[in-house]
């Protein structure tokens, strides 16, 4: 064999292993992908089933009556009417943040930005 056609070979297979080792990486970056939302939804999961227990804790009644207490769910998880002060409560687990919404919701309860409303028909 001459020297041109060895090196078109190796080059062929060259071309054919990057081709194939491009693939395994496309297939381990959706693999990756499909367990970080795996991971992602059982966080949630996690924090809902949470929701559910924390007015039973005790470090809840340090803070609050769980007997005020009322769920809303989106976009803080509840609010409670105690005699002391009417309290907007969101639970989070590890480490989870304030979404967008709940920071805003939070600095307009920190600068008292709140408003009585009664509709009456």
């Amino acid at each position: 064999m001459t020297p041109f056609i060895l090196l078109l070979l190796l080059f062929l297979f060259s071309l054919i292993l990057i081709y194939f080792l491009y693939r395994r990486v496309l297939l381990l970056q959706q693999q990756l992908e499909e367990v970080q939302f795996s991971y992602q939804s059982a966080n949630v999961k996690h924090g809902k089933r949470w929701e559910q227990f924390a007015p039973f804790m005790d470090s809840f009644s340090q803070v609050a009556n769980k007997e005020n207490f009322s769920f809303l769910g989106m976009p803080i998880d509840g609010v409670c009417f105690d005699d002391d002060a009417i309290k907007f409560i969101e639970f989070k687990t590890g480490l989870s943040k304030l979404s967008s919404k709940q920071q805003q919701i939070k600095h307009q309860v920190d600068n008292k930005q709140i408003k009585w409303i009664e509709l009456r028909f």
